[in-house]
């Protein structure tokens, strides 16, 4: 850590970025669920470190370490649409917990210290919300219905971004992109 930055500390998550078609296909999904529950933007991720409290120096030493010790891209892959119990995971596309997948959360979690209070559950948000159960098998039914071909979608994961991400802020407007780093093929 950088010993004279003096910034506050501040919760901070790091996203594993789909490629851009994907976003684009998981953008059109998120945005026609916010049209019908509501629900904040946010960029399609899957979260490789949960909300840990770090001084920003810090986060991005974390995360340019991490990326440095020879993790390369790895494949992720769709095995369906899910919702969830809480606000950050509403309705979500659940991916299949890989080796490659769990590992590379285990290796950046090691990195930014930060202990995980329940089992890495890899998946992609595609609304946030306060919604009743029935509005939310009601908004996971209309994923399924919009694109029938996200179960078993592939794609690489080579990006991972190193996000400002106040879990107090609902509304995500304080949310920050800090530092994209690329996964070097090994």
């Amino acid at each position: 850590m950088d010993p004279t930055d003096q910034s506050p500390e501040e919760v901070y998550s790091v996203w594993a970025l789909p490629p851009e078609h994907v976003r684009e296909r998981i953008r059109g999904l998120m945005a026609s669920l916010r049209a019908a529950h509501g629900g904040p933007p946010f960029e399609p991720h899957a979260t490789v470190v949960g909300a840990v409290t770090l001084r920003r120096s810090a986060a991005i030493e974390a995360l340019r370490a991490a990326a440095a010790a020879g993790v390369g891209p790895y494949t992720a892959r769709v095995t369906g649409v899910a919702r969830g119990d809480f606000f950050y995971q509403c309705v979500y596309l659940l991916l299949e917990p890989t080796p490659e997948v769990i590992q590379t959360s285990d290796h950046f979690c090691a990195h930014f210290g930060y202990q995980r209070s329940s089992p890495y559950m890899p998946h992609v948000s595609l609304l946030y919300g306060d919604l009743t159960d029935e509005e939310k098998e009601a908004a996971r039914k209309k994923v399924e219905e919009m694109d029938t071909e996200l179960s078993g979608l592939q794609f690489e994961i080579s990006e991972l971004a190193l996000y400002r991400t106040d879990t107090e802020d609902k509304s995500l407007e304080s949310w920050e992109l800090v530092e994209v780093c690329n996964l070097a093929k090994k």
